[in-house]
């Protein structure tokens, strides 16, 4: 009988050493505070500083301006955010994370939606209706600080990999652009004279034939609106290349 109740004991202080230790972890780790995800928000502080400022005011040009920078701030937490989480939530699943900081980006999650709500509060005691449009502006001008910076090392980088590849890039040509200019002719046609008619025994003095099929003897045979020929030689062509 003994023999059998010392294994029970045995599984009995152990499990239950076991069911305490874990309590009473759980019941710390959920008392700590977890770190913050993002340790500051120093645009949020100096929206907030320049707004409680009061001796002299501050302008509202530079409140609205400093508005814009807390959203293209918090434009870039929401953007890290999302980054992070799905990779962060297969680390956890592998248990390669601990718990805390999956805990620290929910609470950041969390803290960013109050963010953006009181943003657009702010934006609307300004400009009624500015409060749904200013984290689009944000987006437009994070977008274009990204294209500024790209131009700004283009230069560098052109270097680097110059030095890198060995080679140095060679200037492409560039073409001039062909400007191309319509000329209407707005000139009446010449009228046609009445040229006598000419027999082929005729002998002008420049030595050449003139028969009656070359010229017509008839001002009605001929196209209305044609110009003759040293009024075609005078017009340029509609599509002059200069």
């Amino acid at each position: 009988m003994a023999s059998v109740l010392v294994p029970v004991a045995y599984i009995i202080i152990v499990f239950g050493s076991l069911f305490i230790f874990s309590y009473h972890s759980r019941k710390r780790a959920a008392s700590r505070i977890p770190e913050p995800y993002f340790p500051s928000h120093p645009e949020r502080n100096t929206y907030v500083t320049l707004l409680q400022k009061t001796d002299p005011p501050t302008p509202e040009v530079i409140l609205k301006s400093a508005l814009v920078r807390r959203a293209i701030a918090d434009v870039l937490r929401v953007i890290r955010i999302r980054e992070d989480k799905p990779a962060l939530q297969n680390l956890l699943q592998k248990g390669s994370v601990g718990d805390d900081l999956w805990n620290s980006l929910l609470a950041a999650e969390k803290e960013m939606e109050a963010e953006i709500v009181e943003v657009i509060a702010e934006a609307n005691s300004f400009v009624d209706g500015w409060g749904p449009v200013i984290f689009q502006t944000a987006n437009e001008m994070i977008a274009n600080e990204k294209m500024r910076a790209v131009f700004e090392h283009t230069v560098e980088k052109k270097a680097e990999l110059e030095i890198r590849y060995g080679r140095k890039a060679q200037n492409t040509a560039t073409m001039a652009p062909i400007t191309v200019t319509m000329t209407p002719s707005n000139s009446s046609s010449a009228p046609v004279p009445r040229v006598p008619t000419t027999t082929a025994s005729t002998q002008p003095t420049n030595g050449v034939t003139s028969t009656s099929d070359e010229v017509s003897s008839d001002p009605e045979s001929s196209q209305p609106g044609t110009p003759s020929k040293s009024v075609c030689s005078v017009i340029p062509s509609p599509l002059t290349e200069h």
